[in-house]
């Protein structure tokens, strides 16, 4: 890809989900751990990365929890009905603000507030000259089990397993395209981008990642995540 200018890095956050598996009374991101609401512990880690030249926060219409007045955090209210429709919305509002196809985004999990700059740094220079770009993994530690009926089917080879993490890193449109051409499909089998990408022929590059950055999905989640919180600082 010949250009003039070099990439630029961008975050984006998918903010505009429910939680309901949380079991809180809002929405999981705005959950206070160690003080704060989870979302701005993830503010806190992309905005001590240089590399990021803006975090983009994708929220529903209607929300109105968050007001931040900070020129490298922008909050749009263009969410939609699932993450995917999320990242698509807040992909071509980059580009509606003058940010370029060839520039790089970082999509990141709101609720993966455990993630640090040290990580998102990492991934940023496994996947800046990459021709793909790709995404925070971890291998699989325990061993894998198939089910059916309640019961073991069998034992699955798990040397290859990878568990999928964020942030995911790609070019905005090569990103924008393969969501695109999965939204006649209400965005079926995209899980996350590195999903979408693959869809599309890509192979994304596996960065490894950290146990901690865990996705704060259930109830117990908050306790630990908040214990690994006061432990850093």
């Amino acid at each position: 890809m010949t250009t003039d200018t070099a990439p630029r890095c961008f975050a984006l956050l998918p903010c505009a989900g429910s939680g309901t598996r949380a079991g809180t009374a809002q929405p999981k991101q705005y959950q206070a751990i160690d003080g704060m609401p989870m979302v701005l512990h993830t503010l806190s880690a992309f905005g001590s990365v240089a590399h990021i030249a803006q975090v983009l926060l994708v929220v529903a219409p209607d929300d109105r929890f968050l007001s931040i007045d900070h020129p490298d955090v922008r909050v749009l209210p263009c969410g939609g009905a699932s993450r995917a429709e999320s990242v698509r919305n807040g992909l071509m509002a980059l580009l509606e603000a003058g940010a370029l196809a060839h520039d790089w985004v970082l999509v990141h999990d709101a609720a993966r507030c455990l993630v640090t700059p040290a990580q998102i740094g990492a991934l940023i220079a496994a996947c800046a000259n990459d021709a793909v770009g790709g995404l925070l993994a971890l291998k699989l530690p325990d061993t894998l089990k198939a089910e059916a009926g309640g019961r073991v089917s069998a034992t699955l080879d798990r040397s290859d397993k990878w568990l999928a993490q964020t942030p995911q890193m790609f070019r905005i449109g090569p990103l924008l395209e393969a969501l695109q051409a999965q939204a006649g499909k209400d965005f079926a089998g995209v899980t996350d981008e590195a999903s979408a990408m693959e869809m599309a022929g890509f192979a994304p590059k596996l960065v490894p990642g950290s146990a901690q950055n865990f996705k704060v999905t259930y109830p117990e989640d908050f306790a630990l995540a908040e214990a690994i919180l006061r432990s850093r600082s």
